[in-house]
């Protein structure tokens, strides 16, 4: 009786029970079905929306906001990239077929199964990122092919400098995550797959991704790194380019060939996985892996091709918005050469581990620079141009150009100078009491003799005798911008220049006398347009000395090398000349002389300025030298120098009596004045160092010797008469 009465509140519970389920549910699935379609609503209009936005493919294929310089040398080989390079627009139906098997395997392998968003494959990127201890939507994104080329396409914003200072800011906001860019690369995927075909969509992301060492888009990287089309590559070589998507820079083959490599394997490993290749042809292309290309293996040009770009308008080179093409002096051959020669050195003859810094430039006698070097690869080196930007005294570099003022002006070769102490009365600073190398004086020597072992002394009295005035004007004309010193040590080359200023004023000495503006660039020009925007701008300029003062200068400095300082850059087929050069206190140390084919200039030093340990310029400076000419000249046939021996002055008497072991004096009438007779020789009588140098207050006056009767004596004696020793 007691079941019957509850048997109808056991069902009015369960009724009531049902009834809240269901409104409940009624209510799930009212809200359900409203939110699901305007979520439906949103994203069909957000596609709908961006669909009306897109572009023809056409028009997303090159995505750079600046322009690039592609660098051509003297042959008109590739040799060096600026910039973004882009190879041109490659369809996905015309790119290798291993190239587009190699991407879709690494990057998303559903890629003709879905509509522009794969859940699994976000479900699985969510599931890894978890178990890795990351965020959700951190690290793997799962995106496919589509969402890619979303990204790349900054979900249709467009670069604005306004908003973004560079293009790499730009890019990097772009390819940011959060919730947000996700939920919004949806539609934009989904409009993406409406109004693309999928070749059309691999088509926008082979041309818009970025591959490292410059290169936009596979024709561009696969033209970078293996000199060929992106439709000819290898299954090994399309493999490595895949490999880059994941972390560009990372994997770039000209970075680091063998990370490069390993990160190909694991892509042939998925292609084989996936049936795009065989076990047998996987085996193949991990035997053959990918190798680059002679140009991109040699990198060569680097310091050059960075000068260069400093060569031309800004807004045509660094800061292009165009693809420029720029053919240069460049002589990959002479590079490698110089590069090989300076590794020698270092190598053999120098400690493990050091610090110290070399150049080398390399030019014509015209200026045409052929190679340079502008620094060694060590650590802190950084790409500072140690041959076009660091201002190093010259030392006895320098003194040639005392030479050549004195040459110019009517001396001889073989005009006598003492070579005995001296000390000159600065106004302003005291007495200043030059010394030789090796604290030696060696008395009445020739200006030949003088030069080739490099003594202090006889280039100071030249260049008082012709003037500072002169000495500096024929310097600057040679092409030696810097400020250069006022005093007499001016003739001790405490002034300071660059390597590359150097090198141009000693091919000015080789080319007869005529000054020269080093280049690089030889023309510019838009690629694709046969017009040149800019010429060469360098070359051989105006006289400075007269050709026959070069030629005798040119016997001088081969003097140097046979008989002087200059020993160990000697060669064995080829006539050579040449300076040593070493600053106070050794800081640099340089060689810089030339053959009758090219004009070779090194400096050694420290970039902290720090004292080099047993190095002079007649020491490592000149074997680098030597081991970089002998290097450029094989194979080269060998040709004399354009240098003028002295010849005897007809009238004058032997200078027989200065004759010591070693100098350079031939037998014979000589010609020239009488010893002494030009420069000082005996100190103990009366007269003055005049000329210029009197006139500049720096040299007390004194009488002038009695005219001789000889015009060019009676000169010298104005401007160098014998004082007490004191200057």
């Amino acid at each position: 009786h007691r079941d019957l009465h509850s048997f109808p509140t056991r069902r009015s519970s369960d009724l009531l029970i049902l009834g809240l389920v269901s409104l409940i549910w009624r209510i799930i699935w009212g809200v359900g079905w409203r939110v699901t379609a305007l979520i439906a609503l949103i994203v069909a209009g957000s596609t709908a929306y961006f669909y009306q936005q897109l572009p023809e493919v056409s028009a997303l294929v090159d995505a750079r906001a600046r322009g690039s310089v592609t660098m051509l040398d003297r042959d008109g080989q590739v040799y060096a990239w600026r910039g973004e390079t882009f190879g041109g627009m490659i369809t996905s139906d015309h790119v290798s077929k291993y190239l587009r098997e190699a991407v879709i395997a690494t990057e998303d392998k559903r890629f003709y199964g879905h509509l522009g968003i794969s859940p699994r494959g976000i479900a699985s990127a969510i599931k890894i990122n978890l178990a890795e201890g990351r965020g959700p939507l951190s690290g793997n994104g799962g995106s496919t092919i589509t969402q890619q080329v979303a990204k790349l396409l900054c979900l249709g914003v467009q670069y604005d400098p306004t908003i973004w200072k560079t293009e790499g800011e730009y890019e990097e906001d772009c390819r940011a995550g959060g919730v947000w860019r996700k939920v919004k690369e949806i539609p934009f995927a989904l409009a993406m797959e409406a109004k693309y075909s999928k070749a059309e969509i691999l088509t926008i992301y082979f041309n818009r991704a970025y591959l490292g060492a410059g290169a936009r888009g596979f024709e561009a990287a696969s033209q970078r790194y293996f000199g060929k089309s992106a439709a000819n590559v290898t299954a090994p070589e399309a493999a490595m380019l895949a490999g880059l998507l994941k972390a560009p820079s990372r994997y770039a083959p000209t970075s680091n060939l063998q990370r490069a490599q390993d990160r190909a394997n694991v892509i042939i490993g998925l292609m084989e996985e996936q049936g795009y290749l065989t076990a047998t042809e996987a085996s193949e292309a991990r035997a053959n892996p990918a190798q680059l290309s002679e140009a991109a293996a040699k990198n060569a040009g680097g310091f050059f091709a960075d000068w260069v770009m400093e060569s031309g308008p800004t807004f045509l080179t660094k800061d292009t918005t165009e693809d420029v093409i720029i053919r240069t002096t460049l002589d990959q051959q002479i590079q490698r050469k110089a590069e090989a020669g300076l590794a020698h050195v270092f190598d053999s003859k120098v400690k493990a581990g050091s610090e110290a810094q070399a150049a080398i430039v390399v030019m014509s006698a015209d200026g045409a620079v052929r190679a340079m070097v502008g620094g060694r690869k060590t650590q802190g080196a950084g790409s500072f141009n140690r041959a076009t930007q660091a201002l190093r005294q010259t030392g006895s570099t320098f003194k040639p150009f005392v030479y050549a003022a004195a040459l110019d002006l009517g001396y001889s070769p073989l005009d006598i100078v003492d070579d005995s102490p001296l000390t000159m009365n600065i106004k302003g600073s005291g007495p200043w009491t030059p010394e030789n190398y090796d604290k030696k004086f060696e008395g009445p020597i020739t200006l030949v003799r003088a030069l080739a072992e490099s003594r202090n002394i006889p280039a100071v009295k030249i260049s008082e005798a012709v003037g500072r005035d002169v000495v500096r004007q024929v310097a600057s004309q040679f092409g030696l911008k810097s400020d250069l010193a006022a005093g007499p040590a001016l003739a001790l080359g405490a002034s300071e220049s660059t390597l590359l200023e150097m090198t141009g004023a000693y091919a000015g000495i080789l080319n007869g006398g005529s000054s020269v503006k080093p280049y690089g660039l030889v023309s510019l020009q838009l690629q694709g347009e046969e017009a040149e925007l800019i010429g060469q701008d360098g070359g051989i300029g105006e006289r400075v000395i007269q050709t026959e003062a070069a030629q005798q200068l040119i016997y001088m400095l081969a003097q140097v090398v046979e008989n002087g300082t200059g020993g160990r850059a000697r060669l064995r087929n080829h006539p050579v000349a040449g300076k040593t050069g070493t600053t106070n206190g050794a800081r640099d140390a340089w060689f810089i002389g030339f053959s009758a084919h090219y004009v070779v200039g090194v400096w050694m030093g420290y970039d902290d300025n720090r004292k080099l340990q047993g190095v002079t310029g007649a020491g490592l400076p000149a074997e680098i030298w030597h081991e970089v000419m002998a290097r450029i000249h094989e194979g080269v046939p060998p040709q004399p120098l354009p240098l003028l021996p002295p010849q005897p002055r007809q009238g004058q008497i032997s200078a027989t009596s200065p004759q010591q072991p070693g100098d350079m004096i031939p037998a014979g009438n000589i010609g020239g004045p009488a010893p002494g007779s030009n420069l000082p020789v005996d100190l103990g009588g009366g007269g003055q160092m005049g000329g210029q140098a009197a006139s500049s207050g720096n040299v007390a006056p004194a009488p002038a010797p009695a005219p001789s009767g000889d015009p060019l004596q009676d000169a010298l004696n104005e401007a160098l008469g014998a004082t007490g020793g004191l200057y």
